[in-house]
């Protein structure tokens, strides 16, 4: 585990550059997250580190394998100063956990929710996890393990939520596109629905 999380964290820093800020947070029957803070520019990139200690276990399967299955860490990227987004640190080593608490896999066009807003003041309090391989790239590893994939979080509003429950990911991000929305705003309100 530890080993993994070393090779996971030099990546990161290869990526990012060196972390400003890192804070750690344990739940209860779960392994210890970290979530570090990099600053690049007018841009503030939160990721966690932990996640990817374990392989995701496939909520149907009869035992978890320990050595095989996705792993993966967490990105979050807000323009910085414009609102309070380090309080977003624990609801990221929430989302980090989902996993072990919830045994399910998180893979790109997975809604994640936290239930209360990401940071004081925010429109969104849950994120849409989009395609990996763009700021960071996959760390692979050793054979059986699969490689630890770097997902971007993308925040949703709760109208955005519910709109790509019905419509998927894809139309939604389309949705973003086409309306030329700043998702690293953190105080940008919904995209147009109708």
């Amino acid at each position: 585990m530890g080993e993994v999380l070393a090779l996971v964290e030099a990546r990161l820093r290869t990526a990012l550059g060196e972390p400003d800020a890192r804070a750690a947070v344990t739940f209860l029957g779960t392994d210890r997250i970290e979530v570090l803070r990099f600053i690049d520019g007018d841009l503030v990139r939160y990721a966690t580190l932990g996640m990817s200690a374990q392989p995701m276990a496939d909520p149907t399967a009869a035992l978890a394998d320990p050595v095989k299955g996705p792993r993966a860490e967490l990105v979050l990227t807000v323009r910085a100063g414009l609102a309070d987004t380090d309080k977003v640190l624990r609801p990221l080593a929430v989302l980090a956990a989902t996993p072990q608490v919830e045994g399910v896999i998180v893979a790109p066009g997975a809604s994640l929710d936290v239930g209360d807003p990401l940071w004081p003041g925010a429109s969104f309090s849950s994120v849409l996890v989009a395609e990996p391989g763009g700021l960071v790239e996959d760390l692979e590893l050793d054979e059986p393990m699969d490689p630890v994939r770097f997902l971007p979080l993308l925040p949703m509003t709760s109208n955005e939520a519910a709109w790509k429950r019905v419509h998927e990911a894809q139309a939604l991000e389309e949705r973003w596109l086409t309306q030329g929305t700043d998702l690293r705003d953190p105080r940008r309100g919904s995209v147009r629905l109708d």
